[in-house]
């Protein structure tokens, strides 16, 4: 145990980044199920990261869509609200090659925000917290 964290010397240790972010004032139809999956996909190649399954599930005429992408590396997921113009996403990506800053303006090129909130999140074991 090392400063209350377990560990492994077999094992290497595993970290990553998790970026929660809001987008208020999207001024794209969020309703746009074809919209999600295009923008996710392109957030997945901006970054570098593998798509292993993607889905998507639109609620209705006018209302929202929620996306996940299953990623090699973790996943992407967008939640959208097209009556108040927001959408809520969940990015989270392991180890340093993969950009997740990127991933976030592949998205934020998408959806055309007036508004962005983040927060980024190190996640991980057996490793300092990531540097914001």
């Amino acid at each position: 145990m090392n400063g209350g964290v377990m560990t492994d010397s077999a094992t290497p240790p595993y970290d990553g980044r998790h970026l929660l972010a809001d987008f208020h004032g999207c001024t794209v139809r969020l309703d746009d199920a074809a919209l999600v999956e295009r923008a996710l996909r392109e957030a997945v190649a901006a970054a570098g990261a593998t798509i292993l399954d993607l889905n998507l599930h639109h609620f209705g005429k006018g209302q929202g869509v929620t996306g996940v992408a299953l990623l090699a590396e973790s996943h992407m997921s967008i939640h959208t609200w097209p009556e108040h113009g927001y959408a809520a996403l969940d990015l989270f990506l392991c180890g340093h090659r993969h950009d997740i800053d990127a991933a976030l303006r592949a998205l934020a090129d998408a959806f055309e925000p007036t508004e962005v909130r983040k927060q980024t999140i190190a996640r991980g074991y057996g490793v300092a917290p990531l540097a914001e």
